[in-house]
């Protein structure tokens, strides 16, 4: 259900088109909240057969023009709703994780080197984070919006910084690891 609410929250700060949502999705509610372009196009049809969304009229006529969408009203309340009511922690769940345990069982072969590829993924993604940082929040943005903002960009950092160190943690007791453990 969140991937609406996500939409409704994209379009409330600004009003959209379809393609518009999907490039904001790829640069910045993506980092949290992944969407194709397909999955955005079906759900702002559901969010405008709800009530949710209307598409605005078109400045002028025009044959295969985007469609931009606004929230309505009812729009505005679903989200409120949703954003107030409580929901618990979703359990982690990560490939990765669970190709380790398995390694315990059957052989590293191959685990060491995908471990440092991910190490090398989560460093680009924590620069990039940490560019959007600095370029987005500057210490003089500082409204309740943007401090709100920043504290999910904040998650992103800090997650990436956490797979980081666990990551040099866990490449650090595979060097450890006895020789014939290493299969």
């Amino acid at each position: 259900m969140s991937l609406p609410h996500a939409i409704l929250t994209a379009l409330l700060e600004k009003p959209s088109s379809g393609l518009e949502l999907t490039r904001r999705f790829d640069r910045s509610i993506g980092y949290f909240w992944s969407a194709t372009h397909q999955q955005i196009y079906r759900e702002l049809g559901k969010l405008e057969a709800e009530g949710y969304i209307r598409a605005l009229p078109a400045e002028q006529p025009a044959r295969g023009q985007k469609k931009s969408y606004e929230v309505l009203p009812a729009g505005r309340a679903e989200l409120a709703r949703w954003s107030a009511a409580s929901q618990d922690p979703k359990p982690l769940r990560d490939v990765l994780l669970l190709r380790l345990r398995a390694a315990a069982v059957v052989g590293t072969a191959g685990i060491e080197s995908d471990l440092r590829r991910h190490l090398d993924l989560h460093r680009l993604q924590l620069a990039e984070y940490e560019e959007i940082e600095r370029r987005d929040f500057p210490a003089a943005k500082d409204s309740p919006q943007d401090r709100l903002r920043h504290l999910v960009l904040r998650a992103g950092i800090d997650l990436e910084t956490f797979w980081i160190q666990w990551l040099t943690h866990a490449l650090e007791e595979f060097a450890d690891l006895p020789g014939d453990q290493r299969r």
